[in-house]
């Protein structure tokens, strides 16, 4: 697919006198980065998980050091939380590269997006987050600068235009998504390498507890970081917000140290139960359950019954119930399932009913 030539007459106008004012685009984003790096790995040898991933990463930027080239641009995709934006990172620090960090809601207009790649230096990192939230006439921006290193600009209007194209120095981009299928088929194409985060299991949950507790000097037995991590929904960011919540219950509450005991007391007070669930997630059960017999219904339904985004949904209360194997998705609707009701200490013949029917 041919690239949209971008129109250098927006550069001219006010908003665009100067390339780097727009960059604040990129400050913003980078500012609410900033306040979580300290617990962010800063080499792959530090990061915890995703085994195939961190050895598929490794060999890629081993082999593009060797031969003195930049990366191939790389996709991460899957459920938020898993360390996307942690992995571009540490590709920017094993490659010894700049990161700029934006994400795509946040690029509005096309002379955004010229004016963030043009302030590129010669093996920067661009990572940009959501971008299956970009508006897909900006896509068009990206395809060149993807493939040939430069953006192609119309100079003039009408009859007298003229084309001209802009060479970029040699980047990385890094895109980053919890959407995948929402991305258009020529942008997905023009990533060389692409990885799907997968959720984590206890063990390495407590490595990441473990590790964070230490930078954090916060005092952690083992049953403390064995009853975080059982709670945090597989996501290492939950894991860390959770062990800070139970970090200020143990100083207030208690000595300080957190053990299993102290862990579990912290946690219920935040309505997280056994297995992880909060209270969202039971609002989201039960509503199935008590207000639709259990199934299906479908999503804009149960979004309106909750008075909750349905993206949020979506994106952040059905993927966990979907691995714990408590809803089902059908051309239907969304059912609740026995292992849910069982969980909940509801009704199973009436459930067990639902799913018939269904």
């Amino acid at each position: 697919m041919q690239s949209v030539p971008f129109c250098y007459n927006e550069l001219m106008n006010d908003e665009y006198e100067n390339f780097e004012n727009d960059l604040t685009v990129l400050a913003s984003v980078e500012d609410d980065v900033v306040l979580d790096l300290s617990l962010r790995p800063k080499k792959l040898t530090d990061y915890v998980g995703q085994r195939e991933i961190k050895e598929n990463l490794g060999i890629v930027i081993e082999a593009a050091r060797r031969r003195g080239e930049t990366i191939e641009h790389i996709l991460l995709y899957g459920p938020p939380g898993l360390g996307k934006t942690t992995l571009a990172h540490i590709i920017a620090n094993e490659l010894d590269s700049e990161i700029k960090v934006t994400s795509g809601p946040a690029i509005q207009r096309a002379g955004d997006l010229v004016a963030i790649l043009t302030n590129l230096g010669e093996g920067d990192v661009l990572f940009i987050d959501e971008i299956h939230r970009l508006n897909r006439n900006l896509e068009e921006v990206l395809y060149s600068a993807m493939e040939d290193y430069a953006v192609d600009l119309v100079l003039g209007k009408g009859p007298s235009a003229k084309s001209m194209r802009m060479n970029l120095p040699k980047f990385t981009f890094v895109g980053a998504t919890t959407k995948f299928g929402s991305l258009s088929s020529p942008l997905r194409d023009r990533f060389g390498v692409v990885h799907r985060l997968e959720f984590y299991d206890e063990l390495e949950l407590g490595e990441i507890i473990k590790r964070s507790a230490s930078i954090l000097n916060i005092e952690i037995d083992k049953s403390g970081i064995t009853e975080i991590a059982r709670r945090a929904r597989k996501t290492p960011r939950i894991a860390n917000r959770i062990l800070k919540r139970v970090r200020d219950f143990a100083e207030v509450k208690h000595q300080g140290k957190i053990t299993g005991l102290i862990a579990k007391e912290a946690i219920e007070k935040l309505n997280i139960d056994e297995i992880g669930l909060d209270r969202n997630d039971r609002d989201y059960l039960l509503a199935i359950y008590e207000k639709f017999g259990g199934g299906p219904v479908g999503l804009d339904t149960i979004a309106a019954s909750l008075s909750e985004d349905r993206d949020t949904i979506e994106d952040v209360i059905e993927p966990y119930l979907l691995q714990l194997g408590f809803i089902n998705r059908t051309p239907r609707g969304r059912i609740i399932t026995n292992l849910a009701c069982k969980h909940l200490n509801i009704g199973q013949l009436d459930c067990e009913k639902s799913l018939f029917e269904a």
